[in-house]
């Protein structure tokens, strides 16, 4: 776990409202993959494109501490109408407006959970802010196998009244 770290930038933004489509994963974490999977299908028949359209993630449950039957995760990418029903399973949603504390993440994901852990534990109490509710989300802003993993770069967004 990372602990009081001067070196670990968190910036406040304020986030716009954007629309999603979203793909839900539920279930082991093991087996999301299958999942991005099944959502690039989707995404490359819809010629969204994630050089065009923002990748995202939200984050519903902690991987350490949730049963795997039980946990939730939403792949999605940012879209400018409505998603029509399809065999996928892909629906519409809004990451809503509002102030978000922010930490770039660049690396492999084997590490953003250390991040995450950092922001809920650590910044969130020691800077007197409180949640809003929605999910802590990822933008995705490089992915493999346009970068190396090693250089990725995610944004982790912690959603804050």
């Amino acid at each position: 776990m990372i602990k009081t770290n001067p070196s670990l930038q968190v910036n406040i933004v304020d986030f716009p409202e954007t629309k999603i489509a979203v793909l839900a994963h539920r279930g082991s974490p093991n087996e999301i993959f299958k999942s991005v999977s099944k959502f690039i299908t989707w995404r490359k028949q819809k010629k969204l494109s994630p050089k065009v359209n923002k990748t995202f993630n939200l984050l519903y449950d902690d991987p350490e501490v949730t049963a795997e039957e039980d946990y939730r995760f939403d792949i999605c990418v940012e879209i400018r109408q409505d998603v029509s029903e399809n065999e996928f399973g892909i629906v519409t949603k809004k990451i809503p407006q509002g102030r978000c504390a922010v930490l770039r993440h660049i690396g492999n994901d084997s590490t953003i959970g250390k991040y995450v852990n950092y922001l809920y534990n650590h910044w969130l109490t020691e800077n007197d802010e409180n949640l809003r509710d929605f999910p802590c989300f990822l933008h995705r802003v490089t992915l493999f196998p346009d970068v190396e993993e090693h250089e990725m770069i995610t944004d982790i967004y912690l959603p804050i009244a």
